[in-house]
């Protein structure tokens, strides 16, 4: 889930359906029809932060969440071991608990070294019984410091490693003390194949995790494809109808991006956070199919957001699919959430067209 990544296969992909009402920025039309379904008594709001954020990211939207996923740890480039949660992780995880609410640890193949996701360590800890045993005995040892949940957060997997995906969490789901949820953040696909291609089998993963965080981000990227949406509606709903075949609907959370990426005209592009996003466009335009904001860039270029509005439209995709809940990633780029149904940039100052490219 961290910085910037080239789309794999379909599409790339790390979420939260809210019973009570986050944001009011006016009402929004959903495309397209869907059969209602009752949405569940106890929706999940998780709320990711990262290794960077400070605890006012975390603060400032806490209220409105039911768990925090704290970016936290990684396994080693030789897949051997897994590091241990840094100051400012257990730092958000006392913050978490003072308030009662859930927290989950992340746990991860990202390569800092690489400054990207890294498939060769995890398909090292994945063949590697030995490895395996390591990694597992490390993260329950994490559960027993505190943590209410570990997440695995595996990606740019190869399909080859499919078993042995499948394999490892059904281990450390054995290992975890039984009231410790194991969760997996999944990358986006439109097709089961997809999914299969990033070594994600999820009927036997279903089986084994509390919940599946879709990854519905990402869509577009400044270093992978041209301008485009993050996550346009259009493709989310084609990403979820296609798990919603394998997993059964109150295991699944749908993950939004809260952040925006630029393609400049003369220069490369970059990640933002919604409200460094407004700041950079010049003339926004919210798009009503994509359900995102798009705007030119000072000197030439493009940028597209994910903002509260968008979040807005697809808490009320999974109140309609009746999912357990959405998912934002992340509480150091997106707009606050609040319980109070209030807003902390103001959206007025955009201007609401709509436009159908």
């Amino acid at each position: 889930m961290i910085g910037l990544r080239p789309a794999i296969g379909a599409s790339l992909a790390g979420a939260v359906a809210v019973v009570t009402t986050i944001f009011t920025t006016g009402a929004v039309p959903v495309p397209g029809k869907a059969t209602p379904i009752r949405p569940a008594a106890h929706a999940t709001v998780l709320g990711y932060v990262e290794s960077g954020d400070g605890l006012s990211a975390l603060r400032r939207s806490l209220a409105a969440l039911t768990n925090v996923g704290v970016d936290g740890v990684n396994i080693s480039a030789t897949g051997a071991g897994v590091s241990s949660p840094d100051q400012n992780a257990e730092t958000m995880l006392a913050a978490t608990h003072s308030v009662g609410k859930s927290a989950e640890l992340l746990v991860g193949n990202f390569n800092n070294a690489k400054g990207d996701f890294d498939p060769v360590a995890a398909h090292l800890l994945f063949i590697s019984a030995q490895h395996r045993r390591d990694v597992i005995a490390g993260l329950v040892t994490q559960a027993r410091h505190g943590w209410n949940g570990i997440q695995l957060d595996f990606e740019s997997l190869n399909g080859s490693d499919r078993a042995g995906l499948s394999r490892f969490t059904s281990e450390l789901r054995a290992a975890l003390p039984t009231r410790t949820t194991l969760s997996m953040a999944v990358m986006a696909s439109t097709s089961a194949a997809g999914y299969r291609d990033n070594a994600y089998d999820l009927p036997v993963l279903a089986r084994q995790l509390t919940r599946v965080v879709l990854m519905a981000y990402d869509q577009h990227g400044p270093t992978w494809t041209t301008a485009g949406p993050v996550g346009g509606l259009p493709w989310v709903e084609l990403a979820m109808a296609t798990m919603l075949k394998s997993v059964p609907r109150n295991k699944v959370v749908l993950g939004v991006a809260g952040y925006g990426y630029t393609w400049p005209a003369h220069r490369a592009g970059t990640q933002l956070s919604d409200a460094a996003s407004r700041r950079s466009a010049t003339s926004p335009v919210w798009n009503a199919t994509q359900a995102e904001w798009n705007s030119p860039l000072r000197g030439g270029g493009s940028i597209w957001w994910s903002d509260a509005r968008s979040l807005q439209v697809r808490r009320a995709l999974s109140r309609r699919l009746g999912v357990q809940g959405v998912a934002v990633w992340s509480l150091g780029l997106s707009d606050p959430l609040s319980s109070s149904a209030q807003v902390g940039p103001n959206l007025r100052r955009e201007r609401l067209q709509s436009t159908t490219p």
